[in-house]
Parts: C-alpha cells; sequence; structure tokens
C-alpha cells in the first residue's frame, strides 16, 4: 500500500521502507518526478560482451582477487606505510568494538591488501548488521588516518505530507469521534514536539505554495473556468487554521494517554487508529524533546559539501498540508515535482561517526526510522477515511 506521496531523484538507493508500494496517479497522492532519472541515471546499456577463444583456459574463473585500494604517493614511503597501517588497525579496532562486530584476521597480507581486506569486511560486516549504514571509508585529516562511517535513514523518495481536512471531518464525525481526538493528540505531539512544520505557518514550504496558488487565481480570474477553485482554497486556508489551533492545544498532550486507554475499537479501522496512536505516544514517551530535524543533514560539520542550491531540504518533503487530493492538491504537487527536479539529491537524517579517537556517543537513527513509518501510517489513515466517507 502506498501511504504517501512519492517522487524520483537522481541516483538514490532503494527506499528505506520495507513495506511494498505501488505508484499511483497524483489524484491519490502519488507524484513522480517525471525526467529526473533521465538526468541522473546515465548510460543504462551494457558494454558489448567479449569472448575468449574457445580453446582459452577457464582456470581465472577459480581465482579469488583481493581487493584494490589507491594508495596516495606521499604515502608510499616505509615510514609513512607503517604510520598508516598502525593508525589504521587502531581505529579498526575502536570501530568494531562500537558497533560489536567480529573482525577478519589479514596480518599475514602486505600493505595495502590488508587495509584494503580489512576495509572490505568490515563494509561487508557492517551492510548485514548496521541498518541505516550508508558508506565506509578510510580518510584523512591533520596527517592522522581514520576510519569513518555515514549512517543515513533513506526516506524513500517520499513526501510525508499529512493531510489535515480529513481529520476535520472525522472530529465532526459522531461515530469517529473518539478516534479522531486521538488523532489529534498524535498530531499534536508531530505539531510541538517532532517539530513537523505546518502549512499555515509563514516562512514554512507549503504556506508559500498555497500563497503562489492564491495569487494565481487572482491575477487570472478571466481565464479559470471553474468556480469552485477559489472555494477550494479558501476551505483548505481556513479549515487550515481551525486545526492548527486544535493541534497548537497541548491539553492533547496532557490527556493522550488517557485517550489512548479508553478507546474502544468499533472495527478494522479503529485497531489501526490505536496501533499507531501507541507507537506515537511510545515516541512521545522515549523521545520528549526530539525532532525529527535533529541529524538533518545540513547540521553535520562533516558534510562540507553541502549546497542548499543542490539538495531538496527536509522541511520541504515533511509537513501537516490541506489534503491529499482535489485540484488544489494536484496543482501544489505539479509545482513541487517542477521544483524538486531541478535538485540532485535529498536532505536525510545522517549521521558520521568519526573513530580518530574522539569521543564517540551512542547516536543512532532509530527515532528517525520509527518516526518517518509513523508518518506514513498516519497519512495512509486519514486518506483511508476519506475514501471511506466517499
Amino acid at each position: 500500500m502506498n501511504h504517501a506521496t512519492t517522487y524520483r531523484i537522481g541516483n538514490s538507493k532503494n527506499t528505506r521502507r520495507k513495506k511494498g508500494a505501488t505508484v499511483e496517479p497524483t489524484a491519490s497522492g502519488i507524484c513522480t518526478l517525471d525526467g529526473a532519472h533521465k538526468r541522473c541515471a546515465g548510460n543504462q546499456e551494457r558494454q558489448k560482451a567479449i569472448r575468449t577463444d574457445s580453446h582459452a583456459s577457464n582456470g581465472f574463473l577459480k581465482t579469488s582477487f583481493l581487493p584494490k585500494l589507491k594508495m596516495e604517493q606521499s604515502l608510499q614511503t616505509h615510514q609513512q606505510t607503517s604510520k598508516l597501517e598502525r593508525e589504521f588497525y587502531i581505529s579498526l579496532s575502536r570501530l568494531a568494538k562500537h558497533y560489536g562486530i567480529e573482525l577478519l584476521e589479514t596480518g599475514q597480507f602486505s600493505n595495502p591488501y590488508n587495509i584494503a581486506l580489512s576495509i572490505w569486511d568490515a563494509k561487508t560486516k557492517l551492510q548485514n548488521n548496521v541498518y541505516n549504514l550508508e558508506n565506509l571509508q578510510l580518510a584523512q585529516e591533520k596527517n592522522k588516518t581514520f576510519l569513518m562511517t555515514q549512517e543515513c535513514c533513506n526516506t524513500g523518495l517520499t513526501l510525508y505530507y499529512i493531510p489535515a481536512l480529513p481529520l476535520f471531518a472525522m472530529l465532526k464525525d459522531k461515530r469517529r469521534r473518539k478516534t479522531a481526538l486521538l488523532l489529534l493528540s498524535v498530531c499534536s505531539y508531530l505539531y510541538h514536539v517532532a517539530d513537523i512544520p505546518y502549512y499555515r505557518q509563514e516562512g514554512s514550504y507549503l504556506f508559500w505554495q498555497y500563497e503562489m496558488m492564491g495569487d494565481w487565481l487572482e491575477q487570472d480570474e478571466e481565464e479559470i473556468d471553474h468556480p469552485n477553485y477559489k472555494d477550494e482554497l479558501k476551505q483548505a486556508e481556513w479549515i487550515g487554521e481551525q486545526m492548527e489551533q486544535k493541534m497548537f492545544n497541548r491539553k492533547n498532550l496532557a490527556v493522550f494517554e488517557h485517550r489512548l486507554n479508553h478507546l474502544k475499537e468499533s472495527d478494522e479501522f479503529d485497531t489501526e487508529c490505536l496501533k499507531m496512536a501507541k507507537e506515537a505516544f511510545s515516541l512521545y514517551t522515549l523521545y520528549p524533546a526530539e525532532s525529527i530535524f535533529r541529524n538533518a543533514k545540513q547540521m553535520n560539520a562533516e558534510d562540507e559539501d553541502y549546497d542548499e542550491q543542490e539538495c531538496v531540504p527536509m522541511e520541504k518533503y515533511i509537513s501537516f498540508w490541506a489534503d491529499s487530493s482535489g485540484w488544489l492538491s494536484e496543482s501544489i504537487s505539479e509545482c513541487i515535482n517542477n521544483e524538486f527536479n531541478e535538485y540532485s539529491e535529498l536532505d536525510q537524517p545522517t549521521i558520521f561517526k568519526r573513530f580518530d579517537g574522539s569521543p564517540l556517543t551512542d547516536k543512532n537513527l532509530n527515532f528517525e526510522n520509527r518516526l518517518f513509518d509513523l508518518l506514513d501510517e498516519l497519512i495512509y489513515l486519514l486518506n483511508t477515511y476519506k475514501k471511506q466517507k466517499k
């Protein structure tokens, strides 16, 4: 099932999500960025196969080759090589202890194959044991050699836009009133604690998108042939204001646990909402002051190549918005598609760990992994409710 809007940017790796997903039309909340893959994917043709003579020996197929390691010429002196090896193995030992992996003995190999084999072995084991591992590299800084890992929360090229209008409608539905109040507590947690942007907040990315739609309607009034466009925008703004006032009320957090414990499930939808809300309350309890942006990529000093003009910031693809269907949603989605096509990469929660002797923290991406799954489920449930009411 597709719980949120998805789009393609550059050569990103496979989605971080374990759940399957199928692409649907924009009207149901799914929009792909046309042409993005053409810019970044490169040549898809395979090289022509080259066959050896039929009498050629195939013994090489049974031979294993050690991985290659490119070494700078400045490191080739015996003294420098010995220093590099010593620092490398100290760093490798720190890495193995931190992640709890067992190292392969490579002392019988000469430099540089011992280092190359150790890196290959460590990376393979980390990939099997560390869910968010993005990269392992050998770094040099101020004549010091050490290993550095990059852990990244792959958001799966998804627009995490939480619709406010379905929750507004649910609050007025007598049958779903208590379920809606529980979801309101979830949204209040996301608004106040997880720091999810709201589309009626000036300065937010989607506030500008809705403002742009309003300006366009005013300027092209004579050319617009659909009388409901302005009404749809006014409804999105008015209900958006009402829902933000409700989410802003911290009483929703104070009674979160009470609502959780007193919801009586009447059907499968209620059961799914309760399960999702329990996960939200667990996050609120375990991480009472953590924002979704705590490990935003641009916040890491190690990432010296970060460029706002080339990378989609997290606050642009995580937000509350009015609704996932209708003319307004489709128009805004199209504008976002066009803009995001100009970017080459996506800002995602990222942690860098340097094994150079400096203090290591227990920082991880468990919170982000769970929160993105929660957003995915919440969006799905709100959109499901709207479809049920039609």
